[in-house]
C-alpha cells in the first residue's frame, strides 16, 4: 500500500475506481463529481443510493452500490458501512479529506445555511433539512454528526492503512482546499490519462 501526499505521483496509470473519504462538510461529494468530470464518466452521488423520499433507506441500496462498482471507471464517495469493505477492494486510489476541523465545520454550517435559504445543493430522494432550530434539539443533527464523525473517519481510515490488506492501494491524504487543488491538477491529472 502506498499513502501519498499532494505533490507525490500515483504509481498507477490510469486511475479508474477512486473513493473519497472524510466527514461531512470535507467537500466529498464535490471532489467525486469533479473526479468523474475528469474521468468522462457520469456521477452518482452515494446519498441517491440511499435515501428515499422522506428520509427513509432505500430497500435496494446494498444492491445498487454493488452493481455501480461493477463498473470499469468512477469516483464515489467513501460511505456506507454495509459496503465499505466491498468499495475498498475495488479501488485503484482511496481520497483521504483529512481537513483541519474547522474547515470541514465551517463548510457544513454553510452548506446546512444555504439549503435552508433554498440555495443550496439538493439532498437525494428529494429531502430537506430540519429548520435550523433542530440543532439544540436533534442529536442527529447533521453539524453535530459532522463534528462527531471527524475523529470516526480517521479511524476509519487509518485502519485500512494499518491493517494494509490491499496491497495495491493508494492512499492519498489531503489536508486542506490547497491540497486538493494542487493534486487535481498535478498527480491526478498526469495519472489520469
Amino acid at each position: 500500500m502506498h499513502v501519498l501526499g499532494p505533490t507525490d505521483p500515483l504509481p498507477q496509470r490510469p486511475v479508474r475506481r477512486v473513493a473519497v473519504a472524510g466527514p461531512a462538510g470535507a467537500g466529498k461529494s464535490t471532489l467525486a463529481r469533479t473526479l468523474c468530470e475528469r474521468l468522462g464518466v457520469p456521477y452518482v452521488e452515494f446519498e441517491s443510493f440511499y435515501l428515499g423520499p422522506g428520509w427513509t433507506v432505500r430497500e435496494t441500496w446494498q444492491d445498487d452500490v454493488l452493481r455501480f462498482l461493477d463498473g470499469e471507471v468512477w469516483a464515489i464517495e467513501w460511505q456506507g458501512e454495509q459496503v465499505r469493505e466491498r468499495l475498498t477492494a475495488r479501488l485503484d486510489v482511496l481520497v483521504w479529506l483529512d481537513h483541519p476541523r474547522a474547515l470541514h465545520m465551517t463548510r457544513v454550517v454553510m452548506r446546512t445555511l444555504r439549503r435552508r435559504v433554498g440555495r443550496g445543493s439538493k439532498i437525494a430522494g428529494g429531502n430537506v433539512e430540519g429548520p435550523l432550530r433542530t440543532f439544540f434539539t436533534d442529536p442527529e443533527h447533521i453539524v453535530k454528526l459532522a463534528w462527531r464523525y471527524h475523529p470516526m473517519m480517521r479511524a476509519r481510515v487509518r485502519k485500512v492503512i494499518d491493517e494494509n490488506r490491499y496491497p495495491g492501494l493508494v492512499v492519498v491524504r489531503l489536508r486542506g482546499q490547497r491540497q486538493v487543488d494542487q493534486w487535481l491538477r498535478g498527480a491526478f491529472d498526469q495519472a489520469a490519462v
